[in-house]
């Protein structure tokens, strides 16, 4: 692997699984990759992604939601898709990206309450996790 390969997140909204998978591989890889995230729209990232973040150590208050039209014309060796829509949706980029895809449930419309919701986060920031884990284990 040369270092710094680039990586690129997609979801929907850029506002939840995304934006945890970006500060989650930034985290376990370190310099290792160049990491980017979007959405198939651009939202704002959401307080519960933000919450469940900080809860291990990883502050991704700072990100912020980009729309996939921002990096139309960058190459990437990774698209990593973590939900149906942007995997369907998905441009494509020059290069040769490979493509990934991990169908992880939207947390943001989990639950009744806020604590339900909030323990919806923190299932999909760690099935992310783990799939990171285990992608990684292989590069």
């Amino acid at each position: 692997m040369k270092k710094n390969e680039r990586v690129l997140i997609l979801c929907t909204g850029n506002s939840a699984r995304s934006q945890m998978a970006e500060g989650l591989l930034r985290h376990m890889a370190g310099d290792r990759f160049a990491v980017f995230s979007a959405g198939t729209l651009a939202t704002y990232v959401r307080p519960h992604a933000i919450e469940a973040m900080s809860e291990i150590g990883i502050d991704i208050s700072k990100q912020f939601s980009k729309s996939q039209d921002e990096f139309l014309a960058q190459s990437f060796d990774y698209v990593i898709t973590v939900c149906d829509n942007a995997r369907e949706q998905c441009p494509i980029f020059p290069g040769q990206a490979e493509r990934i895809h991990w169908s992880i449930d939207d947390p943001a419309f989990a639950g009744s309450n806020g604590e339900e919701r909030l323990e919806a986060f923190r299932r999909a920031r760690d099935e992310i996790m783990e799939r990171l884990r285990l992608w990684l284990d292989g590069h």
